[in-house]
């Protein structure tokens, strides 16, 4: 079972996302079917060689993950890692192509760390290992004279302000069905509101969706764009969008200008107040049979595995040995990025690769709550 913290409302079943949405992509994941197992039995990462590494991961990991690809095939002559074998994508895209698109490949990635036991496990995968966090922030045209003043406090009023400007391009929004940060920026916007905007969870959501709290969130036409998340960076220098709702760690990777959310607003605090204040919240989406979902906040949490069907599975283990190794956490970290979670955590220690139990530990106890 799947259950977010948004609502009152009964826990929900496990849920895939409309396949419809992630068609477009699937073009880009047929190369996954084209690679010839040739994967060792052993999980120790000196045992590798003669594979190509596939990466199917969210979007924002783009530009950190192939340098860790680099690292990981520099370890173990023989191997590759081809751009053409890496998607990055929504994560919710990620899951539908593993499950209903059928694509394999040795590394997947999400920028949810619930998805993989809910969506994944146990077909597709058995374990899942949490590497890093990293909160949300508003990506801005700092060149727009609207923006002057913009903070942590006012974001939202500023924002709405910019927005309704003449000439100020609209606010760029994701798809809350594919993408994580979809709904993550509703939550944002909602507990702003709640917390900073005269108490009202509608203070800001209000302006920019229509939809009742808890219910279907509908984009307003007036002063958002639905775009692609991983395509923010362009569309803000393009003037497509003023700006935007992501993770810091895009922001950092691709150089814009953003404003930082107070921790709870952010999605990067996990204690018992920021805990009930997501308890109270909620969204829904689209399910696979077009039936509304809800979905809840949690902290952001990124979490990566070896799907099942890998084709190469000791190959996937030593990008994962990579990934959570000093030097991985390294590159998550330059600039602030990412927070490294070290050791890192897991929903199942006792099911991971050998290479990788030293640096595992189980998953904290108000993590592992929100899998329930």
């Amino acid at each position: 079972m799947w259950e977010f913290h948004l609502s009152m409302a009964a826990p929900t079943s496990v849920w895939i996302v409309i396949v419809i949405v992630v068609a477009a992509g699937v073009a880009g994941l047929g190369f996954f079917t084209g690679y010839e197992y040739r994967g060792s039995s052993a999980a120790h990462p000196t045992t590798v060689e003669n594979q190509t590494l596939s990466i199917l991961a969210a979007g924002t990991l783009t530009s950190f993950f192939p340098m860790l690809a680099n690292e990981t095939v520099a370890a173990n002559p023989g191997t590759s890692d081809p751009a053409a074998a890496q998607t990055y994508e929504g994560s919710l895209d990620v899951t539908t192509a593993i499950t209903g698109l059928t694509s394999k490949a040795d590394v997947a990635a999400v920028a949810d760390y619930r998805l993989i036991p809910s969506l994944l496990e146990p077909t597709y995968a058995s374990y899942e290992v949490v590497f890093a966090s990293t909160p949300e922030v508003l990506v801005y045209n700092s060149s727009i004279t609207a923006f002057g003043g913009i903070g942590t406090a006012n974001w939202g009023t500023v924002l709405y302000s910019a927005v309704t400007t003449a000439g100020v391009p609209p606010l760029g929004v994701w798809n809350a069905s594919t993408d994580p940060n979809g709904y993550n920026e509703i939550f944002d916007m909602m507990l702003q509101g709640m917390l900073y905007a005269s108490g009202s969870v509608t203070a800001v959501y209000g302006h920019f969706y229509s939809g009742a709290p808890g219910t279907f969130a509908t984009p307003n036409p007036s002063v958002t764009k639905l775009e692609h998340e991983s395509q923010a960076a362009s569309l803000l220098k393009t003037g497509v969008i003023s700006a935007a709702i992501t993770y810091r760690s895009y922001a950092i990777a691709n150089h814009l200008s953003y404003v930082g959310f107070e921790p709870i607003v952010g999605l990067a605090s996990n204690n018992s107040t920021a805990l009930a204040d997501y308890a109270g919240l909620s969204t829904e989406i689209l399910s696979s049979t077009g039936t509304l979902t809800p979905v809840h906040p949690a902290p952001v949490l990124f979490a990566a595995t070896v799907p099942l069907n890998a084709p190469n599975p000791a190959l996937g283990a030593a990008f994962l040995h990579t990934l959570i190794s000093p030097e991985g956490n390294a590159t998550l970290s330059a600039n602030g990025a990412f927070t490294p979670i070290f050791p890192a955590w897991s929903n199942d220690p006792s099911a991971v690769p050998s290479v990788l139990a030293p640096d595992v530990t189980t998953l904290p106890s108000w993590a592992s709550a929100l899998l329930t």
